[in-house]
């Protein structure tokens, strides 16, 4: 394997839904013995993927949380692995980390590893968070003076020096996370394995864990898998990713590309507000949120510039009309607003066609959604439009992905700074 650290072929995994049992003695014996001889279960349903949106056919049905996985991974290399919730990302990790066996295939793996696959993985809820250290490192196959020599670094990191004779169990689940993390991210093994477990930490001890995962990578040579669902986490931790979709490995490519796949493939797509056309007063005709090419679409990048197309039916026009519109968050609190004269757009065909274009980094990303109308000012409101055509704001890297979970505003701050001359 020379420089590959992790070589995965035609790997499968199958889960039994209901009972276990086949039914019958006879064919439960016959299960028995095939497998006591390493022969495949008679019994598995061949072909059914893990689609968690399907209904169970029946008490026995077999489902392959994996699929026919192949892949290799670099030593070195930190790898970013994305799905959706039932892609079948934990159940691949738990197989790499020999928590679980797989149904079919094999795994090489070259050098220990170490895994965070929940919050407080491997450790005793009794012993003390000293106790715990030494205790993981042993099962990782370090010696005790290699724990002993890390042992200051882990609990300097985690920040729990106070606690580090306490039980665990009375831990609180960020505390939990804190020193899990910082165990698996320093005792020396070859591979570090992490799942969605960070999210458990407030935004500080996330941006020293993406620190210390990047160091692991980069410096130390070692091999990252990390699962998310933060894009901006992936982005800025893996130059390489892996697409997931009903237990079986889509794509595999660099990280940007991978996640540009991931929100085409995987969001639903926005349903343009298309209106009647009986309506005889002015009013809405077509609003269409898209990307620049003209796609409709609901979840954006960060970085990504939005179009909002409009036609608007004027048979009662006059030259106080405007367009009003409002960008609302998921709190319905105002981001902003247009007002917008019609005037200098009619021209005596009842149909006006525009495109308001929001720039990239603008938007903070969130779920925003909007209020429109056709104003005439004092008079009246036609055709009042609240709260449609939702669309997300997704974090692919920004300046503030590092802070996930802050509250760092709606807008991206436009701004200058000078120092001032003595």
């Amino acid at each position: 394997m020379s420089n590959i650290a992790i070589q995965v072929e035609n790997l499968s995994k199958a889960y039994q839904l209901g009972d276990i049992g086949t039914g019958t003695i006879s064919h439960d014996i016959e299960r028995w013995w095939a497998k006591i001889r390493g022969k495949e279960d008679p019994f598995l349903k061949i072909g059914q993927t893990n689609d968690r949106t399907s209904k169970s056919q029946g008490a026995n049905d077999i489902v392959w949380s994996l699929k026919d996985i192949n892949f290799e991974i670099e030593q070195g290399q930190a790898v970013g692995i994305i799905g959706r919730n039932g892609a079948g990302k934990s159940t691949l990790l738990k197989i790499l980390s020999r928590v679980t066996s797989p149904t079919t295939g094999s795994i090489k793996l070259k050098g220990r590893v170490a895994s965070l696959l929940e919050v407080g993985t491997g450790f005793h809820p009794e012993l003390s968070g000293r106790e715990n250290i030494y205790l993981n490192g042993a099962i990782l196959g370090m010696r005790k003076a290699e724990i002993k020599r890390k042992f200051d670094e882990i609990v300097d990191f985690a920040g729990v020096d106070r606690y580090i004779d306490t039980p665990v169990k009375r831990y609180s689940s960020g505390m939990y996370v804190r020193l899990a993390f910082a165990v698996a991210a320093h005792l020396e093994s070859e591979i570090l394995i992490v799942d969605e477990v960070l999210a458990v930490g407030d935004a500080e001890f996330q941006k020293k864990c993406l620190g210390k995962m990047g160091d692991v990578s980069s410096k130390e040579g070692r091999t990252v898998l990390f699962v998310s669902h933060n894009m901006g986490s992936i982005s800025q931790l893996c130059n390489k990713s892996t697409l997931m979709d009903n237990g079986r490995l889509t794509n595999y490519g660099s990280t940007e590309d991978i996640i540009n796949l991931y929100l085409d493939n995987f969001s639903n797509k926005a349903k343009s507000f298309i209106k009647s056309k009986q309506i005889i007063d002015n009013h809405f005709e077509t609003i269409i949120v898209c990307d620049e090419y003209s796609n409709t679409k609901e979840n954006f990048k960060f970085d990504e510039n939005i179009a909002i197309k409009i036609r608007l039916i004027v048979p009662n026009f006059n030259n106080s009309l405007e367009l009003a519109m409002r960008l609302i968050d998921r709190n319905k609190k105002a981001i902003f607003t247009i007002h917008e004269q019609l005037n200098k757009y009619y021209t005596n065909n009842e149909k006006i066609d525009l495109l308001i274009a929001i720039p990239k980094q603008f938007l903070t990303p969130g779920n925003y959604s909007w209020v429109m109308c056709i104003n005439h000012p004092g008079v009246k409101l036609y055709d009042l439009q609240d709260d449609i055509l939702p669309f997300t704001i997704v974090e692919t890297g920004s300046e503030f992905s590092r802070y996930e979970g802050a509250d760092y505003g709606s807008v991206f701050a436009q701004y200058s700074i000078n120092k001032l001359l003595n």
